[in-house]
């Protein structure tokens, strides 16, 4: 799992949820549009500390930028899925 892939749709995701622009939250946050912007297309790999900011800037917990958002991560291997014992193949 890319972790700043992961953070950068929950950082795109919470935003857009409570209807800020990249500027608005720039202006709650202090960090540049352009780093928020880099952020959420996973080009940047911020700080717990930087998380923890953003996260207070959106009124959210920080957790919720990084949890899980049950997207697979398309460069990961993916399980291979093995037929039940007995289980026919459909010809």
């Amino acid at each position: 799992m890319d972790m700043r892939k992961l953070v950068g749709r929950n950082l795109a995701r919470l935003r857009q949820a409570q209807r800020l622009t990249q500027e608005e939250l720039a202006m709650r946050s202090g960090f540049s549009q352009q780093y928020l912007s880099d952020v959420e297309r996973g080009l940047k790999n911020p700080t717990i500390i930087t998380l923890y900011e953003i996260a207070l800037a959106l009124s959210v917990s920080h957790v919720a930028l990084v949890e899980p958002d049950g997207m697979v991560n398309e460069m990961a291997p993916q399980p291979k899925r093995r037929r039940a014992a007995g289980a026919s193949r459909i010809k």
